[in-house]
């Protein structure tokens, strides 16, 4: 993330983010496969199996393979490439990618929980998550569900509602208004 000045001189929060570009390494039909999409391949690769070199026998090798379900694919052919032309300034865009992971955490940084107090005979409970139920709520067992310390991060997030602030075709960048998930380096999906 960095910040940028726009046109009246206020700061505005931007992530950076290289878009591409995508080539067009296999359209999927209805009739050959039972559904309609298009896969692209992205990111430079020195090493890659036997079957994903077959499978990009004429095209530049890819790191990374997606495939996106859509309705009309005709206006994609294989070995197109799509690059950050297609973002314009003031795009709104959905963008999904794995959040950063966090370990193992607890109730007070996981869920939220308030604590207990910090005075009062309270020794080591300041960050404990208090009763977790008993034999009235769930006949004595800990009920399903039950919100308590564990792994936090390394999810699927999708941020809807952000917007381009600017597209620098020449590198393949695109600045993107406010923050996105995962860590630098993170392989996100833009959709427009």
């Amino acid at each position: 993330m960095t910040q940028i000045w726009d046109e009246r001189g206020k700061t505005v929060p931007v992530t950076v983010i290289s878009a591409g570009p995508l080539t067009v390494s296999q359209i999927k039909t209805i009739e050959k496969d039972g559904y309609s999409a298009i896969q692209v391949g992205f990111g430079a690769s020195k090493h890659m199996n036997q079957a994903k070199t077959g499978h990009l026998k004429d095209l530049p090798a890819s790191r990374h393979i997606k495939e996106w379900r859509m309705d009309d694919t005709s206006a994609y052919t294989r070995g197109q490439s799509i690059d950050v032309s297609v973002f314009s300034k003031g795009d709104p865009i959905t963008v999904s990618g794995v959040s950063k992971g966090k370990g193992f955490q607890g109730v007070v940084k996981r869920h939220g929980f308030k604590g207990g107090r910090r005075t009062h005979g309270q020794k080591h409970s300041e960050r404990e998550p208090g009763s977790i139920g008993g034999g009235a709520r769930a006949g004595g067992r800990v009920a399903k569900g039950l919100r308590m310390g564990g792994r936090m991060g390394g999810d699927r997030i999708t941020v809807q509602g952000l917007e381009v602030v600017e597209v620098i075709p020449d590198e393949n960048l695109i600045l993107v208004k406010g923050a996105i998930p995962g860590r630098r380096g993170t392989l996100v999906e833009i959709y427009g």
